[in-house]
């Protein structure tokens, strides 16, 4: 449960300075959105390799993990 909340910390995190960023570079006129409108596939491609590499990890994690019958031999 703690792992959890401190993923979801850095998620909002990455997403405040990702806003920040934009915001100040549309303060800059710099033209963001329309880059952002072109690409904005390749954000769903990394969200969803950041899920299946953190749905790997986890399943890695408890395949790892010695349960009641693992790592007692008699």
């Amino acid at each position: 449960m703690a792992n959890s909340k401190k993923g979801n910390s850095l998620v909002w995190g990455i997403i405040l300075i990702i806003i920040g960023g934009i915001i100040l570079l549309e303060q800059l006129n710099v033209d963001v959105f329309d880059h952002v409108w072109r690409f904005w596939p390749v954000i769903l491609i990394i969200w969803g390799a950041n899920k299946l590499w953190l749905g790997l990890k986890e399943r890695n994690e408890r395949s790892e993990a010695p349960g009641p019958d693992k790592g007692h031999e008699i």
